[in-house]
């Protein structure tokens, strides 16, 4: 069907300034853009509202909850119209039967859980497969985990990977590059990816290069170590040739202030340098991510089974608080840069500890009648570390001044269990409506394209982020006037202002006469798949 969408202010995804028009639509394609006068089967007037392209979420974690809702509405209702999963080394695939218990509940804290999924389908190439199965509401793209690749080398284990196991990571990478994998994703704080060390990132980083993907990595530190930290993914970078891609950048804890111009100042001597280097960013001063991430790596070798063992052991936890109240060298200490009173449970697994939502762990140390830092081992042991967290981490000023740099993209971060983090509902609305039209952090127009053409380009993806003909018709229109995120940290499930209308691939999903019909596309870099019917 033919859709041209008229009166509308037309911000393309390149940055270039917006101008008023029409846009002409057949089937999935965008036909024409500008002075349009073709006929159309249906008109859809934009009332004078900006029109550009789909939001991409270049930081995802829809990967397990798509499977069995493929409309994520709190994605849809802010423009998202591409999501790129496989975030922070630990997600879907690969996934070997024999590691399906233990990597279920490793997983749980970021991804959730489900009893009714099969989860028999081992590689990237067989969850893509499964995406295609069951339909997708949008466009999902699939970046290979670090962490997947090592269970299924060597096993959940802390330990070094010999050069037998460097070369059969570099094999399994290799294979799920060549299913569609847009790149190789790393969360150096989260095991078993943290049990890794320079050596094991530049050899996988040299086939990531061989194949042109980028390195997508949450650094060892964002915090008291942050400047060693991007010192050694620089340095990987520079000898391996690999595009190096910070996950959701920024300076934790506010005491490492006087670090942030000193980060700034290495973001510009790589790009002296030639170096290729981007980042993404949420536009908050809160994160998200399991609860388990406050415990010290040791804790976790060997997987939720021995974590649970450990936490139910007296010795082992008295270990876990001395390290966690005195730090270990290079290790993101959140509750030293959040403290008790920054961190909130936003969800857990069963119904016995549904009080804990909502609450700081100060607060859920008072409801249990033991500190703190105690009551939250306790919670993880009761829930089987299947726990999320929001940690309050930085400052308003650097958000904005990381929001400016040239590196920057927009993404959510979003998790999507329990009380989310508000980011999950509102990250791009909140960007057009706080920082462009309040703060004036950047133009309508650099915003779009930094959701849009700048992403699409980060990561290879072809035919979406820019408004011209033979592109995608992945389309968002919303009123500059009104468009504001609306979720708080204690009511974040709220949809945003503003949003008008969504379009994935031709058809309306958001807006007026939706279609029921999943509409979105599994995406595999470098391979034209047919979707399932």
């Amino acid at each position: 069907m033919s859709i041209r969408i008229d009166n509308a202010q037309i911000i393309d995804g390149t940055g270039a300034p917006a101008y008023p028009g029409s846009i002409l639509i057949e089937g999935e394609l965008i036909i024409a853009v500008g002075d349009v006068r073709a006929e159309a089967a249906r008109v859809i007037d934009a009332g004078g509202n900006v029109v550009c392209p789909g939001f991409i979420d270049t930081h995802s974690h829809s990967d397990l909850v798509v499977m069995e809702q493929p409309f994520i509405w709190p994605k849809i209702r802010q423009g998202v119209t591409t999501e790129i999963l496989g975030q922070d080394g630990i997600s879907m695939a690969p996934l070997p039967e024999a590691h399906i218990p233990a990597w279920r509940k490793n997983l749980a804290g970021l991804e959730g859980e489900s009893d009714t999924l099969d989860w028999r389908y081992a590689t990237t190439g067989g969850y893509l497969d499964a995406l295609e199965r069951s339909g997708v509401g949008t466009n999902m793209a699939y970046l290979v985990p670090h962490g997947n690749v090592r269970m299924e080398a060597m096993g959940l284990d802390d330990r070094k990977a010999s050069d037998a196991d460097l070369e059969t990571m570099g094999d399994i990478l290799r294979r799920e590059f060549e299913a569609g994998g847009f790149g190789l994703s790393t969360g150096l704080i989260y095991p078993p990816c943290t049990y890794a060390d320079k050596r094991e990132m530049e050899a996988l980083c040299t086939v990531a290069a061989e194949y042109g993907r980028p390195l997508v990595i949450h650094q060892r530190s964002e915090a008291d170590t942050i400047l060693e930290s991007m010192a050694e993914v620089l340095d990987i970078g520079r000898k391996t040739g690999v595009h190096v891609h910070f996950s959701h950048f920024k300076v934790c804890g506010k005491n490492n202030a006087d670090k942030f111009e000193p980060v700034m100042a290495l973001l510009d001597q790589a790009a002296a340098e030639g170096l290729r280097v981007t980042f993404d960013q949420y536009p908050y001063v809160a994160g998200s991510t399991m609860l388990g991430a406050i415990l010290p790596p040791w804790a976790h070798a060997g997987g939720t089974e021995r974590l649970l063992e450990r936490l139910a052991d007296s010795e082992a936890r008295a270990r876990m608080l001395h390290d966690i109240k005195h730090g270990i060298d290079g290790w993101d200490n959140f509750v030293a840069f959040a403290g008790l009173d920054g961190i909130f449970v936003t969800s857990v697994r069963t119904e016995a500890n549904a009080d804990t939502i909502g609450k700081t762990l100060t607060e859920i140390g008072a409801m249990r009648g033991k500190p703190g830092l105690e009551a939250a081992l306790d919670l993880m042991l009761q829930e089987e570390n299947a726990v999320g967290m929001v940690d309050f981490y930085g400052l308003e000023e650097h958000v904005m001044a990381i929001m400016s740099r040239p590196e920057m993209n927009a993404c959510t971060d979003g998790l999507l269990g329990g009380t989310p983090h508000p980011r999950t509902f509102g990250a791009f609305p909140r960007i057009l409506g706080k920082y462009v039209r309040e703060e004036k952090v950047m133009s309508l127009e650099e915003a779009v394209r930094k959701m849009t053409g700048k992403p699409a380009e980060t990561f290879a993806i072809e035919k979406r982020g820019i408004l011209k003909p033979g592109n995608f018709a992945d389309v968002v229109i919303f009123d500059p006037k009104t468009v504001r995120d609306k979720g708080t940290y204690t009511n974040p499930a709220r949809h945003p202002s503003g949003i008008e209308l969504v379009m994935v691939n031709g058809s309306v999903v958001h807006g007026r006469e939706t279609t029921e019909t999943p509409c979105g596309k599994v995406l595999r870099l470098g391979l034209e798949r047919p979707v399932f019917a």
